[in-house]
């Protein structure tokens, strides 16, 4: 997966808060194929951008012009709960966001962003009401995020310190998934099957 190391996009604000993996992209379409071409960006937030017969919703802050390339999200509490579905981690990847700002996550869901190589920034409630508060005053305003220092920047300037787990922040850093932490461990993996197969020659 792609590394994290900084990041300075446009930024949206999601003033609602429990935003569920079925609200991120509906079930409906996972089972669609996600592929390299398609992927499920067209999914995201599916029936919040749209109406029953398929029109825009134009008070949707992704479907207005300002936020249409947005790369960050500023969200209420609790984003990402319900769940466990990789795809809405999947769907905003797609679109292109590679971070999330809120005060709290979902659990798994908070995993999922990690394992897909994005940022799951958690920020006190009253900071990231400022920041939606700004986005919606400057709309296309930028947020610049440096995962190395751990810190966000408002388009106002002003610099605010999250924390993330040492591990979780070595995994983005590298960009590590699941299978790419095992393969760090290949050499001694492949050590210790010698040693094995030279003890038991018939296993092999």
């Amino acid at each position: 997966m792609e590394p994290f190391t900084k990041l300075t996009a446009v930024a949206a604000p999601f003033d609602m808060a429990n935003i569920d993996t079925d609200k991120i992209i509906p079930a409906r379409f996972l089972r669609k194929l996600r592929t390299a071409e398609a992927g499920y960006g067209p999914w995201l937030f599916y029936d919040l951008c749209f109406d029953a017969d398929g029109n825009q919703r134009p008070e949707f802050v992704l479907n207005q012009t300002p936020w249409r390339n947005t790369g960050i999200i500023v969200a209420g509490p609790n984003f990402g709960c319900g769940s466990s579905r990789e795809g809405a981690a999947y769907a905003m990847l797609d679109w292109g966001i590679r971070a999330v700002i809120a005060p709290s996550f979902g659990d798994i869901h908070f995993a999922n962003e990690i394992q897909n190589g994005m940022l799951p920034a958690i920020l006190p409630e009253e900071h990231c009401a400022v920041l939606r508060q700004q986005l919606k005053d400057q709309p296309g305003a930028q947020i610049a995020i440096d995962l190395e220092s751990q810190t966000i920047t408002g388009p106002d300037g002003k610099t605010y310190r999250f924390d993330i787990e040492p591990i979780y922040k070595e995994r983005l850093l590298k960009g590590l998934d699941d299978v790419g932490l095992v393969l760090q461990e290949l050499p001694a993996i492949e050590a210790f099957e010698k040693r094995h197969y030279e003890k038991m020659p018939w296993l092999a």
